[in-house]
């Protein structure tokens, strides 16, 4: 028997999405640029939730 292929996640389909961010020292302003953070839909495995 098989294993059914898993779906991929409907928001990230890798595990990981891209986030912006904030720089400066009191006057805090999202930079333009981009980093990677963990999907917390699928909670990184790529998979679609079952539940």
């Amino acid at each position: 028997m098989r294993k059914p292929k898993p779906v991929p996640c409907p928001d990230c389909q890798a595990g990981q999405v891209l986030e912006p961010f904030q720089v400066g020292g009191r006057k805090k302003r999202t930079s333009d640029d981009r980093q990677g953070a963990l999907c917390l839909t699928c909670l990184g495995t790529g998979e679609a939730p079952t539940d």
